[in-house]
């Protein structure tokens, strides 16, 4: 297992969701500020490979991989240069930032680090691109598309990664294991107290998403996962340790 130091098996961690989704909108640089103003040890993003007028490589913060759902716009998100994304409205007028944009938002040391969450296709080189430009970022990357994580971790054999689960497999530690993973990033629904017994045992904490209630928060501190992602870290940021 990859040994990196984001301290997830010391006391339990609160990551901002797509900054602080719950209080702003999603994936804009106003989200991500109000999660680093609470606290947060961790802030969650997701990203898609774009390109600049220069024709430049740029990875856009948005989740989607259409634009409907979170701006003002209709189409695809590859279809807009990073420019044209800028412009956007994705709440409240903010943009829809490029990944740079955010790191300047934390880029200090040992404030908190950045759970970057590859969700377009291609985002695994330029990722690792990115990263290598960027040292000081404490960085992990995670990935529904194990594919993407592995061509990631094919590439970067240092930075943190996490392999996403939305559902129980058998396969779930043979994958972390494949991927030289930090720990597993578990949907909230298929949770409890074996699995994250299980996880523990090969040497894996969970972070668990995404938890909006702080009873479930508490129960799951209680039952030993290392933290959660949240949309609302007004609520959970209390049990952070």
């Amino acid at each position: 297992m990859n040994t990196n130091p984001l301290n997830l098996t010391s006391g339990f961690v609160v990551i901002g969701h797509r900054g602080a989704a719950g209080l702003a909108a999603e994936n804009t640089l106003p989200s991500f500020q109000i999660a680093l103003d609470m606290g947060c040890r961790g802030i969650e993003l997701d990203v898609h490979r774009v390109v600049d007028e220069k024709q430049r490589t740029r990875l856009a913060v948005i989740h989607d991989e259409r634009l409907d759902r979170t701006t003002n716009r209709r189409g695809l998100v590859s279809t807009l240069t990073a420019e044209a994304l800028g412009a956007l409205d994705a709440g409240n007028g903010a943009g829809v930032p490029m990944l740079d944009e955010v790191v300047e938002l934390i880029d200090q040391p040992g404030k908190s680090f950045l759970n970057i969450e590859l969700k377009g296709k291609d985002t695994a080189a330029p990722a690792a691109a990115f990263l290598a430009q960027h040292p000081r970022i404490r960085a992990l990357v995670s990935s529904f598309d194990h594919d993407e994580l592995r061509h990631f971790r094919g590439l970067d054999d240092a930075t943190a990664v996490a392999p996403l689960f939305s559902r129980r497999r058998r396969s779930l530690i043979d994958t972390a294991q494949a991927l030289d993973a930090v720990c597993i990033n578990a949907a909230y629904p298929m949770v409890d107290e074996p699995l994250l017994e299980a996880c523990r045992d090969a040497g894996y904490p969970v972070l668990v998403y995404t938890v909006n209630q702080l009873a479930d928060a508490q129960r799951l501190k209680t039952l030993g996962a290392a933290g959660i992602f949240t949309d609302r870290p007004d609520l959970t940021i209390g049990l952070q340790a």
